[in-house]
């Protein structure tokens, strides 16, 4: 049988909010952790007495068999059905290692090459001032993207999750595309990258050297802690 974990919950959100109950030690901790999501364990069939701390493992599996498996049942089993349509669900079952490359995501590790590419560059107009320096500045972002892959691809996701909010490129990719744009207003000067993660959009000021880069792009990520999952 399915055994859901928490690392299966894509709602960040209530991933947080999950990983709050599941963390509660006492039995005030565990009644404190569910006040705020009182209307969603009425909703999923998991509202009941809390009597002990006993009672929280039990809490956390339900809430888990609810939101990964039995709230997508009936898609699911209709998805099954179409399957069967041409005898597709028997193959399946006979060879499932042939098939899973299909139905389940295997990401691929991230390089500075992926980063870079999967990036577009809002550019200025070929041959003015601002293009110069946007040169520049996307010069900087692929040393640093280099260098920070001598570190391994677990800080290059922490570049894209900065960027996007997901530190890996999902299956079906980004909608929309990861794009990098320019600070260029100097009446306010921009010190640090900012991230706009419901447009995908890293926007960069225009540094003068590559140390001012590097230094401002580490601080900026190492002291963005978001989403639930660091």
């Amino acid at each position: 049988m399915c055994k859901p974990v928490l690392d299966d919950v894509a709602d960040c959100e209530l991933y947080n909010k999950i990983k709050k109950v599941s963390e509660a030690s006492t039995l005030e901790e565990l009644q404190h952790s569910t006040e705020p999501i009182m209307d969603y364990l009425a909703n999923a069939g998991c509202l009941r007495p809390l009597k002990s701390i006993g009672d929280r493992d039990r809490l956390v599996e339900d809430i888990l068999m609810f939101q990964v498996v039995n709230r997508v049942r009936g898609p699911f089993e209709r998805f099954r059905d179409g399957l069967k349509t041409l005898g597709i669900l028997a193959k399946l079952q006979q060879h499932p290692e042939a098939f899973r490359s299909t139905f389940c995501n295997q990401p691929n590790q991230l390089t500075a090459d992926i980063l870079d590419d999967l990036f577009e560059i809002n550019w200025s107009e070929n041959g003015s001032n601002k293009r110069a320096n946007e040169n520049r500045v996307i010069a900087f972002w692929r040393d640093y993207l280099q260098d920070v892959e001598e570190e391994g691809s677990q800080r290059l996701g922490a570049i894209l999750a900065f960027a996007t909010g997901s530190d890996q490129v999902p299956p079906i990719g980004f909608h929309p595309q990861p794009s990098i744009a320019f600070h260029h207003d100097t009446e306010i000067p921009q010190r640090f990258p900012v991230a706009n993660t419901c447009i995908n959009c890293l926007r960069l000021p225009l540094y003068s050297t590559y140390s001012a880069f590097k230094s401002n792009m580490d601080f900026a990520i190492d002291n963005t802690h978001g989403f639930g999952k660091e």
